[in-house]
Order: C-alpha cells, then structure tokens, then sequence
C-alpha cells in the first residue's frame, strides 16, 4: 500500500509536459467557397512557435491515414495539418472515384493553388505556429501536389513525396522554387515509372533546384500505406507496402525536416 500511495504521489507531482500527449482535432476552413476539412495535431507540451508540416492525402482522399501521418509528425514537436483537397472531406471508396476526384483537382490548377493555400493561411495563422518555417509532404496524389505547389513558388522550405506522380505540363523554372525537394518512389512502381523519375530529375536539374529522388528497388507504388495490400488485393491493382522502404523514407524525411525547418 506504501508503494501504492508513493507512485501515486510521484505521478501527481510530474510536470503537465511529462503528461502531455498529441492533440488532435477536425478543422473546417475554405477555399472560393468550399468548405474543407481537415485535421490538426499537434504536441501540447511544446513551447513557443513550432514549424509546420502539411500533410496531403493519396487519391482516396483525406482518410485515416493521412491523419496518421500529421499525428505521427506532432509526435517529433512539428505542428501538423493534414489537408482536404477534394472539399468537405470527400473520401473515395473505388479507384474510379479515386481517379475523378482527383483528376478534377488536377485539371483545375487555379483550384488546387487556392485549397492548398487555404491550409496555409489556416497553418499560419495558429499561435503555435512559426510561419517562416513551413514545409509540406505528400502520399501519390498528394505528393503530386506538393511537388506542383513547389513548382508554383510557394513559401515553403521543404517538400517531400511520397510514391507521387512526377510528371507535368508545368516544368520548374529557374529561380522560382524556393523549397528543397525530396522524392521516394518505388523502383518497380508501374504508376511512376523510371522514364518518368529520369525527366524529373533532368527538370529539377534544369531549374537548379536542391532535390534528391530516393528509389527503392523491387519496390511497388503505394509503399508506405500498411492498406496497400488490402487495395491491390480488392481491386487488383499493381500496389504493395514494403515495411522497410516505409522505415528508410520516414527516417530520412525526419532528417530533411530537421534540416530546412532549423
């Protein structure tokens, strides 16, 4: 009982930073006047200004996934919003809606500036938040994104894809990326294949923009989402999560971050 009563004691009188926990929560911001929703978390012992990360969905949607990303991002004292880019939290459940919905957002770049903007002023608008140091990743659709938003100027310091699409119609220009970019993406991915990897790398070179493709090898599209499996199982589709090539890119990802967000 002695023992008991000591614990307890001990566990009243820790810090409130020794107890604290990621904080999650739904927000609803907009864009032209669509509503978006979306997620944000965020380490509550943390002190002062922290950087950001925004987080971009694959093509289903803004899920539960990509809120495991943003949590797992508040984890290392980032604060993290996973975004909607599709509005009103719009999820898909067959790769035909998939493909629409993300194919919209696609064909309509000034939609696409407006939401992924929307998240930012939502970001730094937070009290918590250091609005010189923002970075932005994201999982196939959304890495597509990020890499387009880095193309289009955008103020962010890093950005990272995930098994995203490289390929567009608006190439980087010199001196007009102003973030470091970061590619992972499977060696064997039939979605972004090397002929694909190879242009990118030759426009990123072009443009003189601080980038490095990471490929992984025997390695298929959708690698770091554990449901990958289920997905190419369902809809017989060429994916597959490989356990060790999630590990490496989130660890060097953790080393990037750290790096332009300093």
């Amino acid at each position: 009982m002695k023992k008991l009563l000591l614990s307890l004691t001990l566990f009243c009188l820790l810090p409130a930073a020794a107890l604290a926990t990621v904080q999650g929560k739904e927000v609803s911001y907009s864009a032209n006047g669509t509503t978006l929703k979306g997620w944000i978390a965020y380490d509550d012992a943390a002190k002062g200004k922290r950087p950001a990360v925004l987080v971009v969905h694959e093509w289903w949607g803004h899920n539960a996934y990509a809120r495991k990303r943003a949590n797992m991002l508040a984890e290392l004292g980032y604060v993290a919003l996973a975004v909607d880019m599709y509005g009103d939290g719009k999820q898909a459940l067959h790769p035909d809606d998939a493909g629409k919905f993300a194919g919209e957002v696609a064909k309509n770049k000034p939609m696409a500036k407006a939401r992924f903007e929307a998240a930012m002023k939502l970001l730094n608008k937070r009290r918590n938040v250091d609005s010189k140091k923002l970075a932005a990743i994201g999982y196939c659709f959304g890495g597509s994104v990020v890499l387009q938003m880095a193309r289009n100027g955008e103020d962010l310091k890093g950005v990272a894809s995930f098994h995203g699409g490289l390929g567009t119609d608006e190439p980087a220009q010199p001196g007009k990326v102003k973030a470091q970019v970061r590619v992972f993406t499977g060696a064997d991915d039939k979605m972004i294949p090397a002929a694909q990897v190879d242009a990118f790398k030759q426009e990123m070179e072009k443009a003189g923009v601080n980038s490095r493709v990471v490929s992984y090898p025997g390695v298929l599209h959708s690698f770091t989402n554990p449901a990958a499996d289920e997905y190419a199982k369902k809809f017989n589709m060429p994916l597959a999560y490989n356990a060790d090539a999630d590990k490496d890119s989130w660890a060097q990802l953790q080393a990037f971050l750290a790096d332009v967000l300093k």
